[in-house]
């Protein structure tokens, strides 16, 4: 009997995809989940064993992981995100797991030992990938650019819905986002057939590098109207943030400094990696504007 592939963060944008795609190819899938709510009521009608458990304790990792043979690890940002990476890989490499894919940062190919950024978070997947590769497990390191969702849809939606402008901090910056659905993608082929990734890093783009006034451009052709771009002072921005997005201090740290990075054009990188993998491109912004074009318009 097959053994089932363990999906850590199953009730996020990624874990959630990476599962159902899994088990539309036919794999067994255990989804962990901090709390059974919806999202994991969902996974359990498409067939996913659900687990609830928090990364940080030893004793529910063991019983997420005990059988499996292959798991993706992610989790959401968060200051102990070093912790949960190292409690997972030790109970991983206890029960000897074959595959151990990694999402981390496309930063992490810019640090080192005499480099970091001001983003903790950033600092922590570049320790966390460090952590892994010592441990000896058979790991995959899959690094994705920024999110489109991120950016694109959650932080600048309303002022695209209500007055045709993106207002972010970019500069004249090139940016090449990429859809969580394709990071998924990407994570699912590795994990229906890892062995030839094992000790691979790939590094995960959209189609396009392009800077904020290009972006807006294909935000127009995709909604039918003019959308243009806003380059915002960045202190002004991070403190709208800080003040009305009620993020917490690690995740505004982590937000505010990508900021900067695009600002330093660090973001502009494109690769072929999502082709490579799956055999299809990645989403494009003016397609993935398309499908949330009921945000961008009517709130839906």
């Amino acid at each position: 009997m097959q053994s089932p592939i363990l999906v850590t963060g199953a009730a996020g944008n990624v874990g959630h995809v990476v599962c159902k795609l899994l088990i539309e190819r036919g794999c067994k899938v255990r989804a962990l989940v901090r709390a059974e709510d919806g999202r994991s009521a969902k996974l359990a009608s498409a067939g996913a064993e659900v687990v609830v458990g928090d990364l940080l304790d030893l004793h529910a990792m063991h019983r997420a992981i005990e059988g499996c043979e292959r798991l993706y690890f992610g989790t959401a940002v968060s200051p102990s995100y070093l912790e949960a990476t190292v409690n997972v890989a030790a109970v991983a490499k206890h029960h000897k797991v074959s595959a151990f894919v990694n999402i981390s940062q496309m930063t992490v190919s810019q640090m080192g030992i005499n480099s970091t950024t001001d983003s903790p978070q950033q600092k922590l997947h570049w320790l966390a990938e460090q952590a892994l590769d010592w441990s000896g497990l058979p790991v995959v390191h899959v690094r994705p650019t920024a999110f489109l969702e991120t950016f694109f849809l959650r932080l600048s939606v309303n002022s695209i819905r209500d007055h045709r402008q993106i207002r972010l901090p970019f500069g004249d910056g090139k940016t090449s986002p990429i859809a969580s659905e394709d990071v998924a993608r990407v994570i699912a082929t590795i994990l229906e057939a890892p062995a030839t990734h094992i000790g691979k890093i790939y590094e995960l783009t959209g189609p396009k590098s392009q800077d904020m006034n290009g972006v807006a451009e294909e935000f127009s052709k995709a909604l039918g109207s003019p959308i243009t771009y806003v380059n915002v002072p960045w202190e002004p921005w991070r403190k709208h943030l800080q003040d009305n997005a009620k993020l917490p201090p690690h995740v505004l740290a982590h937000l505010a400094t990508m900021a900067l990075l695009k600002q330093q054009n660090r973001y502009d990188r494109l690769t072929s990696d999502v082709e490579k993998i799956t055999g299809k491109p990645p989403l494009s912004i003016r397609d993935f504007v398309s499908r949330h074009a009921s945000a961008y318009t009517t709130g839906g």
